[in-house]
C-alpha cells in the first residue's frame, strides 16, 4: 500500500508510507500511523526549544513533589482523621482523588519534555492525555458543585437538607464522573503521534515523535477546543463567580463578623482557578479562530504560530492548579496546627473552615425568625389589651337611668 503526500488539512500535515521513498517515515513504526508535519522553526514549539522543554520539566517536577504528597495528605486526613464527614468534605475528598491521580501522571510528561519526544507508544499517548482531560473536567465540576452547595447552604438553608441526602450526593457524584469521562472522549479520537522535522536533523528529517491532536477537518478542532473551553471553563467559572457573589452578599448582611477566613478562602479559590486555567483556554480559543481562518491567510499563519508556541507551556501551568488546593487548605487551617497537629486539616474541614459560615447564617436566620415571631406575638398581645381596655372604658361610661312609676 502506497500513500504518498496525502494532504491533511490541519497544520500542513502529510502522510508518507511508501517503503520505496527515501524519506519513508513509518517503516520503523509498523504498528500505528504516524503523521508528519512541515519543517518547523526552533521557536515554533516548546518541544523544539531546549530551555523551554527543560523549564517545563522543572515546573512539572515541582508540581509532582508538592501535589502528590499534598493530595495524599488531604485524602488521609479525611479518611482517617475526620470524625464527621460533611457534604463539603466529601467533595474535597473527590477533588483530592482527581488531582492526585492527575499528579501521578506527571512523570510521563516530565520524561516527554526532557527527551523532547514521546517514547511510550500510541496507546499510552491516547490514554494518558485522555485521563488528563477527564481529570480536568472532574476537578472543575467538583469545584463548581462545591460552590453550588455552599450557595444553597448560605442563601437557602431551609432547602439544604432535602438536596443533600446521602443517596442524592452519591448519584450526583456518579453523574459528574460519567460526564467527565464522556467529555474527554475526543482526546482518544484525535490524539496521534507526529514526527517533526527541522533543518538540523538527519537525512530523513526526523527529530522526534510528538503526541498531539490531529484533526482531519478544521471543524473538528473547533468542536473539541470550543467544547473544552465552554464546558470546562466558561460555564463552570460563571456558576462559581455568581455563587460566591451571592454568598458574600448574604454573609455581609449577617451580624457575625468572624467570617474573614471563609471569605479569603472563597476569593482565593476563585482567583487561582482563573489564574491557572485562563491561559490554557485562551490558547484553545486562538486555535479555534485559527481553524476557522481562511487557508493560507496571514492571520491563520500567525495564530498557528502562537498556539504551537504556547500550547505546551499553558498546559504545564494548568497542571499547577492540581497541586495548589492542599497549599490553600494549609494556609487557611494554620491556626489548627498547634492544637491538632497532623490532624489540623481534618479539624479544619469539621469546624470553621468551610461549613461554619452556613451554620452561622442558618442560626442567624433562625434567630431573626424567632425575633419576628416574638415581635408579632407581642404586638398581638398589646392589641388585645388595648381592645380590652377600650371595651372597659365604654362600659363604665354607660349611665343607668332608673324608671319610676308614672314618669
Amino acid at each position: 500500500m502506497a500513500l504518498n503526500n496525502t494532504a491533511i488539512t490541519q497544520s500542513s500535515i502529510t502522510l508518507s508510507i511508501s517503503p520505496a521513498s527515501p524519506n519513508n517515515l513509518t517503516s520503523s513504526f509498523p504498528n500505528y500511523t504516524i503523521f508528519t508535519t512541515s519543517p518547523a522553526t526552533p521557536s515554533e514549539t516548546i518541544m523544539s526549544n531546549n530551555s523551554g522543554a527543560l523549564g517545563g520539566a522543572l515546573i512539572l517536577t515541582l508540581v509532582f513533589l508538592i501535589g502528590v504528597p499534598g493530595n495524599l495528605f488531604v485524602i488521609w486526613s479525611i479518611m482517617a482523621r475526620t470524625r464527621r464527614r460533611s457534604i463539603t468534605t466529601t467533595l474535597i475528598l473527590n477533588l483530592a482523588c482527581a488531582d492526585g491521580s492527575l499528579m501521578a501522571l506527571t512523570p510521563f510528561f516530565i520524561i516527554y519534555l526532557v527527551r523532547q519526544g514521546w517514547v511510550f507508544g500510541l496507546a499510552m499517548c491516547k490514554v494518558l492525555f485522555y485521563l488528563c482531560c477527564a481529570n480536568m473536567y472532574a476537578s472543575i465540576f467538583l469545584i463548581t458543585l462545591m460552590s453550588l452547595h455552599r450557595l444553597v447552604a448560605v442563601v437557602w438553608p431551609r432547602h439544604l437538607r432535602g438536596l443533600t441526602s446521602q443517596r442524592t450526593v452519591v448519584r450526583v457524584l456518579l453523574v459528574l464522573w460519567f460526564l467527565a469521562l464522556a467529555l474527554a472522549v475526543p482526546v482518544l479520537v484525535f490524539r496521534e503521534l507526529t514526527q517533526r522535522k527541522t533543518k538540523e536533523t538527519n537525512v530523513t528529517g526526523i527529530k522526534s515523535l510528538v503526541c498531539s491532536c490531529e484533526h482531519p477537518q478544521p471543524q473538528y478542532a473547533v468542536m473539541q477546543y470550543g467544547m473544552e473551553t465552554f464546558l470546562g471553563f466558561l460555564l463552570p467559572y460563571g456558576l462559581i463567580l455568581g455563587s460566591y457573589m451571592c454568598i458574600l452578599r448574604k454573609i455581609r448582611r449577617t451580624k457575625f463578623r468572624r467570617r474573614i477566613r471563609s471569605e479569603k478562602l472563597i476569593l482565593t479559590i476563585v482567583i487561582t482557578f482563573c489564574l491557572f486555567w485562563l491561559p490554557y483556554h485562551v490558547i484553545n480559543m486562538v486555535q479555534v479562530v485559527e481553524a476557522l481562518s481562511p487557508k493560507g491567510s496571514p492571520l491563520k499563519e500567525k495564530l498557528g504560530h502562537i498556539w504551537k508556541s504556547l500550547r505546551a507551556l499553558t498546559s504545564t501551568v494548568a497542571f499547577v492548579s492540581s497541586c495548589i488546593n492542599p497549599v490553600l487548605y494549609t494556609l487557611v487551617g494554620k491556626s489548627y496546627i498547634r492544637a491538632a497537629g497532623v490532624a489540623f486539616m481534618a479539624r479544619l474541614f469539621e469546624a470553621a473552615g468551610l461549613d461554619s459560615t452556613s451554620r452561622k447564617v442558618r442560626q442567624s436566620s433562625q434567630n431573626s425568625r424567632d425575633r419576628d415571631r416574638e415581635r408579632a406575638e407581642s404586638e398581638e398581645l398589646r392589641n388585645k389589651e388595648s381592645d380590652s381596655t377600650t371595651s372597659g372604658n365604654t362600659s363604665s361610661n354607660i349611665k343607668v337611668v332608673p324608671i319610676t312609676n308614672g314618669k
